[in-house]
């Protein structure tokens, strides 16, 4: 079983989980039993080889009051158009898209004076990720080019 977009493996043990598409030949709803090495997991009523064959190729859905996502976790439609400042260049624009990456996503920042800036979506460039206002981040050398060294002073 593999998370999607590359996010953290999050099943538990006693679980309840939804598999989609659902079928009438089960339940939609079951529980994981086990949840072993390399995402193998087994879930409830999924006790034979046909019944595990009937959910190949489904997606398992849980609550998110099942588990806690940090904060670089969390979905990210509540990022668009959020402003982005650096901590020694200054604004650097809005969020106006989020690419996915094996690795991590990326914020595609537009409409500032350094024009398009991809800023990877990691703990040690993600300064401060509030629930609302600036969203503060400490670009490593490179991102933005030589206007970072003449821009103005530091953010807090």
């Amino acid at each position: 079983m593999q998370p999607v977009r590359g996010l953290p493996f999050l099943l538990a043990q006693g679980m309840r989980v939804a598999l989609t598409p659902p079928s009438l030949a089960r339940d939609r709803f079951c529980r994981v039993r086990t949840v072993g090495d390399g995402g193998c997991v087994s879930f409830g009523g999924i006790d034979d080889l046909d019944a595990a064959e009937d959910i190949v190729g489904c997606y398992v859905l849980a609550s998110t009051d099942d588990f806690e996502l940090g904060p670089l976790e969390a979905p990210y439609d509540h990022l668009i158009g959020r402003t982005v400042v650096d901590r020694h260049a200054g604004a650097l624009g809005q969020i106006a898209e989020v690419m996915e990456t094996p690795a991590n996503d990326v914020w595609v920042i537009q409409q500032g004076r350094y024009g398009e800036v991809l800023v990877p979506v990691v703990e040690h460039v993600v300064a401060s990720l509030p629930e609302t206002g600036d969203i503060v981040v400490d670009l490593p050398d490179g991102l933005i080019g030589s206007s970072r060294a003449s821009a103005g002073g530091d953010v807090a």
